[in-house]
């Protein structure tokens, strides 16, 4: 889970924006169109180029990175996306970011204590000793479930410990953004493990580094695929662009909101499994103090449990800044996201100086909502299957007509839900484009 150097300004330079020149060539016939300037699409086109394919990524928002986005809004940085490079071994994150002379280090290093409350109030020490059993032996069963089993964590956890159910939510909640009941234990099953890293400058600023020099459209929304013709027509705001093949990375959730149509549609394959297919609401809000350490050291965790399902995880000082990273996920976030940051910032305010008491209000500064739910472009945080349809992943992640690639994070299988799968994923199509084109 979750003073930080920065890049040379130099480093961080936006990326190329097709200028005039490029512009003017959008009708001829890309080999390659990329929807989205996240993970997958900047390793796509990264791949692309080393191949010898021509190929322009196409961004809606006005930055690249996607859901991995270091924001320093409130003076100091913090993480408002990825945090983590996983499986590190083969994470290909590891590898660009030692290529680019970023610092990645362990993640082992991280860690300042927790306590644990209830509606502000300190559990006892029995209470936690329970709870923490109840984490445990949920975790002995995810180990030993057969891989046959798919079922929900939370059924998983009434089988283990019935009488506590915190154990599923948190595990879920803090770590998938969703509720236990709605994620499937197969799935999570089928996950790469290995050591973690972490990035002291900023996982958004290694994906900031590598865009630069690539044919990017910022703020350029594809709202139309049309592949019935004998090459494919994306329509953006800026005009029509035509390409032998298109990479499709953005979200589940923005495939099925319909925000870009396809013709013909999508075949009923594609449409199942996006149906099978959901996305958590892992949520991070950041509340900058100054003043007061409150007499914790950095990477100190609180974690504070609701009535309703309302789990919240408070990360003091990452990396020794003047932030505290409140986590949290499941329909409490999407409510919080939905009402607006000002309303969130000051909600999660309120639980926090329930927790450390009015001194903490009185060195507030300022929050900051990464409320991906909420965000039209993403709308949620990242994929997770439902109970009885791990399979769904590889459904996703078949061509269509040979031309239509799906490559994001919801469709990296065992690299699925992190930035690595993305790549991964991104880097595969362009393979299997390679020889079709």
């Amino acid at each position: 889970m979750i003073s930080r150097r920065n890049l040379l300004a130099a480093s961080l330079a936006s990326p190329f924006v097709a200028n005039a020149a490029a512009r003017a060539q959008a009708a001829a016939v890309l080999d390659v169109a990329i929807i989205g300037a996240g993970a997958a699409g900047l390793h796509a086109a990264h791949r692309a180029r080393s191949r010898g394919l021509t190929a322009r990524i196409f961004e809606a928002s006005s930055r690249v990175g996607g859901r991995v986005f270091t924001d320093s809004s409130l003076g100091s940085d913090f993480e408002a996306g990825a945090f983590y490079i996983h499986w590190s071994e083969s994470n290909p994150w590891a590898e660009i970011a030692k290529n680019l002379g970023i610092e990645a280090i362990s993640d082992s290093g991280l860690w300042g204590g927790f306590d644990v409350f209830s509606n502000g109030r300190r559990l006892s020490g029995e209470e936690r000793s329970r709870r923490r059993g109840g984490f445990w032996r949920l975790s002995g069963v995810l180990d030993g479930e057969p891989a046959s089993a798919d079922m929900s964590f939370g059924e998983a956890a009434r089988r283990v410990s019935p009488d506590q159910p915190e154990a599923a939510s948190g595990m879920t909640l803090l770590s998938l953004g969703e509720d236990a009941d709605r994620v499937s234990i197969r799935d999570y099953q089928r996950l790469h493990a290995g050591e973690d890293l972490v990035l002291p400058r900023g996982y958004g600023r290694l994906l900031e580094h590598y865009a630069r020099g690539l044919d990017i459209a910022l703020s350029t929304p594809v709202t139309a695929v049309d592949h019935s013709g004998p090459a494919v027509r994306l329509e953006t705001p800026r005009g029509t662009v035509t390409a032998r093949a298109v990479i499709i990375t953005v979200s589940v959730n923005v495939l099925k909101s319909g925000s870009i149509r396809f013709t013909p549609e999508l075949p009923a394959e594609t449409r199942s499994a996006l149906d099978g297919l959901g996305m958590g609401a892992l949520t991070k809000l950041a509340l900058k103090f100054e003043g007061t350490r409150f007499g914790q050291s950095p990477w100190t965790q609180f974690f504070d449990s609701g009535s309703h399902g309302d789990l919240v995880n408070f990360e003091f000082w990452p990396w020794g800044n003047d932030l505290v990273v409140a986590h949290f996920g499941g329909d409490y976030a999407r409510g919080l996201a939905a009402q607006g940051e000002a309303a969130a910032v000051e909600h999660m305010l309120g639980r926090f100086v329930a927790i450390l008491g009015a001194d903490a209000r009185k060195a507030f500064r300022g929050g900051r909502l990464a409320g991906w739910s909420a965000d039209p472009l993403v709308l949620g945080g990242y994929s997770i299957a439902t109970p009885g349809q791990a399979d769904q992943r590889e459904a996703l992640a078949r061509p269509v007509a040979n031309r239509l690639y799906f490559a994001g994070e919801a469709s990296a299988g065992s690299g699925s839900m992190t930035a690595g799968g993305a790549a991964l994923a991104g880097a595969h199509a362009i393979e299997i484009i390679r020889k079709m084109i």
